[in-house]
């Protein structure tokens, strides 16, 4: 069945179209919480000449658990304790797969597009 697309004219949507459309929609609808970012261990060196971080080999201090994402274009850290880490990691991979779900609605959307007959004008 081929079923028009309600404020798109002539567009249609066939039956594995709308079908994978409604999989996305109800993946997107059980999404819950997500928060954008990454979630990053480092270690690094302090800035005391004398420690031994700055040794060869080094012993860098940590590990220390930090959130990193964009905000206004600007990467913006904070550290986190392990408590907050594991608190926060499936919040985050949430937004991963929120996401990708997106990029996969978009993806089927430009199918519809390139699709349409009216290109071959």
């Amino acid at each position: 069945m081929v079923e028009k697309v309600s404020g798109f004219g002539a567009m249609e949507l066939s039956e594995q179209v709308r079908a994978e459309q409604a999989r996305i929609a109800t993946l997107l609808g059980e999404g819950g919480l997500c928060l954008p970012g990454s979630l990053v261990t480092r270690l690094g060196p302090c800035g005391k000449a004398n420690c031994a971080c700055h040794a060869d080999p080094p012993r860098l201090h940590g590990p220390y658990l930090s959130w990193s994402r964009k905000v206004q274009a600007r990467t913006v850290t904070r550290l986190l304790s392990p408590e907050q880490a594991e608190d926060y990691r499936p919040l985050m991979e949430n937004d991963r797969r929120l996401r990708g779900l997106l990029h996969e609605l978009e993806a089927l959307s430009l199918s519809v597009v390139e699709a349409d007959p009216r290109w071959r004008r």
